[in-house]
């Protein structure tokens, strides 16, 4: 799983996290670290950015919602 698959990541976010976790507050470095938590998980740290860990929390609190 890579950064781009936002949808994926926040769907196995919620599966995981989704009774322990809001995503609304959430900082981005909490984010960032769960998200390369993630089992499948296995792109380069250096390539997630703001605007991808903002497509992914809004995906996350959709999938939540």
């Amino acid at each position: 799983m890579k950064w781009t698959d936002t949808q994926r990541i926040a769907e196995d976010l919620y599966d995981l996290h989704g009774e322990d976790i809001d995503p609304k507050n959430l900082r981005f470095t909490q984010l960032r670290d769960l998200i390369m938590a993630l089992p499948e998980f296995d792109d380069d740290p250096a390539r997630c950015g703001e605007r991808i860990l903002e497509a992914v929390q809004q995906a996350w609190i959709n999938e939540a919602s």
